[in-house]
This record gives C-alpha cells, sequence and structure tokens, in this order.
C-alpha cells in the first residue's frame, strides 16, 4: 500500500496525497466558483498548472473562470488551439495576434481575408480538436537552444522576443504536431476548451472567450465599431514604424534610435489632439461641455490640458474640471457587494454639488472649486474661484465624463464627448500579445506611488474593483463618444520598466498581491530599460513618471 504522507491544505481543507500526485487529480468532480471551469491552480501562492506534481507539504486554492488569471490561462490555451486550427487547414499561411475586442480577441492569417464560411470550418476543426482531447506537452529547452529552433523555422518575431530575456531557458508547447512558445501558463489538453466561438469580423477571425463575470457562457454583445477602428489605426501605424513587437522596440532602444521614436509617438499625439480641437471648434458656439472620460490611468489629465492649449490656438478660452476633485471624503465612498469601498462607482462623485456647480457656471454665475486630496482622502476648498466668461468652453475630464447619470440635467447638444484610453495592438510576437489593461496597470502603480502615497500591493489589490467599475460604469458609454483618442505611446514601456520593477519585486511571496507582481514582472522582463530624459515635458507618460509641466502649472 502506498503511503499518503503529503499533506495540503486545499483552501482550509486538509487532505492526504501520495507524492508526485498532479494537481488535476484534486479538481476531478469539482467546479469552481459560479461553477467555472478550474484551469490551475495557487501553490503556496505561485501559479502552477494542473499537471504539476505535488512533492511537498504545501497550500492550494483553485483558480477557475472566475478570475483574471483563469480567464488569461484558458484565452492563451484557446489561441492555441486556433493556431493549430488554422495549421491544419492552411499549412502554408501563418495567423498573427492582433488585438483584444468586447468579446475576446482578434487574429488575422497573413495575406488571407478570411471569410464566414472559414470561419465556420476553423471552428469544426478546433471542436473535432477538443474531442480528441490532445495533450498540451511543456518542454523546458535552454535560451540558446530556443534561439536556434525559432531561427531555423523562420520565427524571427520570437527570436527577437527572447533577445534580452534574463531567464536562462524558455518553455515551449508541444500540440499534436505543431510546437510553440507562449508567455504564461497553459490547461492541460485541449479537452478543457469547449466554451468557445470563433466569427469573421474585418478579413480577420474573433476568437470569442467567457468574461469572469458569466464564466460559464459567451458574452453576446456587439464588438463596438468605433474602439475597433483605433485598433485597427494604431496597428497599421506601427506597422509603418517597423515597431510592431518588443524585439523590435528593443533594438530601436539599442541603435540609439530611440529618440526619434519618442519624437514621432508625441508629433502624432500632438496631430490627433489639434484635430479633435478643431473639431470642436466647428461646434461653437453650441457645445459648452467638452467631456472627457476613459479609464482608470488612461492620461485624461494631461490630454485635458493639452487639448486646452489647442484650443487657445483656436482662439477658444477653456476652464478645466477634473471630476476626481468632486469626490466625496474617503470616509463617504460607496461600498460595493462585498462591503468594500468601491472607489469607481458613479456616486464617488458628490452629484448634487457637481452638478449645481456645472449649472452655475454655463448660467454666469461664480464657483468655489473643490481640490480632493489623494493623500488625506479628504476634498478641500482652497479659494479658487471660477467663472465661465462670454465665449469660454469647460473641459471636464474624469472616469464618469460620458455617464449621462453625472450630467443628467445638462442637454446632449451642449455636450461634445470624447473618450480616451491607452489602446495597444504592439505585440511580444506574432502569438502573444501586450494587454492594453497592463499597460494601464503599470502606469497606475508608478504613479500611485509617486502622487498618491498608495504602495504597489494596495494598487493591485484595489485594481480589480477598478476593472469591475471600468465594465460597469466607462466601457458602455464609449461608443456614444463624438471622438476617440489613443494616450499610449510605443516606447513607453521602456520607460515605466525601470520604474516599475522595483516596486513590484519589493512584493514578497507570502503577499496575496504575489503571483500578479510576478507575472507582471516576467512580462515587463522582455522589455529593455530605458531612462526618462528623452520623454517630453508636457507628454502624456509625464502623468504618470513625474516631471510634468502641467502639474507644475497646477500646483
Amino acid at each position: 500500500m502506498v503511503q499518503k504522507d503529503i499533506r495540503i491544505d486545499l483552501s482550509g481543507q486538509d487532505i492526504y496525497v501520495e507524492k508526485g500526485t498532479r494537481i488535476e487529480e484534486l479538481t476531478k468532480g469539482k467546479t469552481g466558483k459560479k461553477g467555472a471551469l478550474i484551469v490551475a491552480a495557487f501553490v503556496n501562492n505561485e501559479i502552477r498548472e494542473l499537471t504539476y506534481p505535488i512533492e511537498k507539504d504545501c497550500s492550494i486554492s483553485f483558480i477557475d473562470l472566475s478570475t483574471e488569471d483563469g480567464i488569461r490561462i484558458y484565452e492563451r490555451s484557446l489561441q492555441f488551439l486556433l493556431i493549430k486550427a488554422v495549421h491544419d487547414l492552411f499549412p502554408e499561411k501563418e495567423i498573427q495576434i492582433r488585438h483584444s475586442v468586447s468579446r475576446g480577441v482578434f487574429f488575422e492569417i497573413i495575406d488571407y481575408n478570411v471569410t464566414s464560411d472559414d470561419a465556420a470550418n476553423i471552428e469544426k476543426r478546433m471542436r473535432e480538436l477538443v474531442t480528441l482531447d490532445i495533450k498540451f506537452t511543456k518542454v523546458i529547452v535552454s535560451i540558446e537552444e530556443a534561439r536556434k529552433i525559432f531561427l531555423r523555422r523562420g520565427r524571427e518575431d520570437r527570436h527577437r522576443a527572447i533577445e534580452n530575456r534574463e531567464k536562462d531557458y524558455v518553455s515551449l508547447y508541444i500540440f499534436d504536431d505543431i510546437e510553440d512558445y507562449f508567455y504564461g501558463y497553459m490547461v492541460p489538453s485541449s479537452g478543457y476548451l469547449s466554451l468557445f466561438g470563433l466569427e469573421a469580423h474585418h478579413g480577420g477571425l474573433v476568437l470569442i472567450l467567457p468574461k469572469k463575470e458569466n464564466p460559464t457562457t459567451l458574452p453576446n454583445i456587439p464588438i463596438p465599431r468605433k474602439l475597433f477602428n483605433i485598433f485597427r489605426e494604431y496597428s497599421d501605424w506601427i506597422n509603418i514604424l517597423g515597431v510592431e513587437d518588443v524585439g523590435k522596440l528593443n533594438d530601436v532602444f539599442e541603435n540609439n534610435r530611440l529618440k526619434e521614436l519618442v519624437l514621432i509617438a508625441e508629433a502624432l499625439h500632438e496631430k490627433k489632439i489639434a484635430r479633435i480641437a478643431d473639431m470642436i471648434k466647428l461646434c461653437q458656439p453650441e457645445k459648452k461641455l467638452i467631456m472627457i472620460a476613459g479609464p482608470s490611468s488612461s492620461g485624461k489629465t494631461t490630454f485635458a490640458q493639452r487639448l486646452s492649449i489647442q484650443l487657445k490656438v483656436n482662439g477658444i478660452t477653456p476652464l478645466t474640471i477634473s471630476v476626481d476633485d468632486y469626490f466625496v471624503d474617503k470616509t463617504r465612498t460607496p461600498l460595493d457587494e462585498d462591503g468594500k469601498p468601491d472607489y469607481e462607482a458613479l456616486e464617488t462623485v458628490d452629484l448634487p454639488l457637481f452638478n449645481r456647480d456645472i449649472n452655475t457656471l454655463l448660467s454666469g454665475g461664480e464657483i468655489n472649486l473643490p481640490t480632493f486630496n489623494f493623500k488625506t482622502g479628504m476634498r478641500e476648498f482652497r479659494g479658487k474661484k471660477l467663472k465661465l466668461e462670454e465665449g469660454q468652453v469647460l473641459v471636464i475630464e474624469g472616469i464618469h465624463a460620458l455617464n449621462p447619470g453625472l450630467t443628467r440635467d445638462i442637454k446632449p447638444e451642449n455636450k461634445f464627448n470624447i473618450y480616451i484610453s491607452a489602446i495597444t495592438s504592439m505585440r511580444i510576437d506574432m502569438h502573444n500579445r501586450i494587454p492594453t489593461t497592463d499597460l494601464r496597470l503599470i502606469r497606475r502603480i508608478v504613479r500611485d506611488n509617486r502622487y498618491r502615497g498608495t504602495s504597489a500591493p494596495q494598487t493591485l489589490e484595489m485594481w480589480t474593483n477598478v476593472r469591475k467599475g471600468e465594465e460597469k460604469n466607462i466601457f458602455p458609454f464609449q461608443e456614444e463618444a463624438d471622438v476617440m483618442f489613443n494616450s499610449s505611446l510605443i516606447y513607453e514601456l521602456l520607460i515605466l520598466k525601470p520604474l516599475a520593477m522595483p516596486l513590484l519585486q519589493s512584493i514578497s511571496n507570502d503577499m496575496p498581491q504575489y503571483s500578479e507582481a510576478r507575472r507582471l514582472i516576467e512580462f515587463l522582463s522582455y522589455f529593455l530599460s530605458a531612462p526618462m530624459d528623452d520623454v517630453p515635458s508636457n507628454s502624456i507618460l509625464r502623468e504618470f513618471i513625474g516631471g510634468s509641466v502641467f502639474r507644475e502649472i497646477v500646483d
């Protein structure tokens, strides 16, 4: 009889197993929260795949599709399934990942226009592979061997991605007759991947994924047309510049061409902001309120300041108001369903005061403008008076600015709506994308530590609720925008890396934020580190890293 001498604390319950037992065996007959599929586990606070053998006493909790980690693992595994299906049906073609969409992820087959029939055939092949339940086998190879493999197969994008990798090994996955590299963990086999959809869209493929809010069904929501066009525009632009992946961006820095890239990226921002100002000029005098909204760490404050300058160039004098300054005192923050402060709720804004002040300004009156002190969590009145004169406009920025509930007493024809977000289509390589949310999270970690007295663990702890608030309060209104602005800068992760890494590395493995910190550290490891010297003082990036000329003006 084999002795079961390994003790496991499984979500608070002690069980005993044989040494070498795989985590997958513990999940048999089990589901996660809301009936969600279990796809991985935390072992002593480290993410482990279900194929991981348990060799010593440990603490284990399952990761399912009701979590961000679970969705990431499932998405990555589904991508492998899609790549294999395309390989089987189009052996001479290469599929590449492009960007996220509301229902999942958008892909293109290079030099091929995908039809609805193609999508149906590819989905059929994917489901055949799910039924076959083929294993995803992980193979560890040295970095040198991986480079040889990638070059031999003509995958220069992948070779570039690992060129500056700090680890001396690479994890490859084998799926039947194909081998691939993925940034992150996978499910054990194709049999786990029955919940997905596939549609032809814009000549490419949309891989439809479950969302953590409803992990057992597929979302039935339209793809936002305006936002999709922004992604496509950015993809085209970075292809023209020749920096569509991390390796090419690192090459720019190593070849002393970063200053030129910074100038080009900043010039693109300035050109687009000027165009928006021209659009507003054409809408005068009807549009008295310029509403600027977007998710956390989009750069709304700096964008509002730069837009104000361009409006002045057009002879329009703007008065800028941040919705953040109308936050209620921290002690009055509304609570979410778990009883925790919901800093993303519309009710974090003092709506009566905000509407009263805006109406006072629109009617020609004067207000005492508040200022929110993020370090004390209190609203302050510092004697700053504001009055809207003839010919002036109000520029109002905040995450809720496009929510009709914020300006319920204002006629729609008086508002010009702008949606801003940091949208990136750059990739690690053709099969590994850079999530837009990761870019914003890294921005926020750096900014909150510098200006809001918030540590990296605190920012990571809040991020789940931030994302939940965005899904509820921001994204539903993005298509209402008159214009969209992409605030991402193609070079910025080179600058953010040396600022974010020490903050993330300070998170120890006994802290609940450890696994997320390790994931972000791994992500940033693909980038080289660049100094901030060449970043202009009016750059949106300066809002997060410091040295903004606008902060000096405001302060």
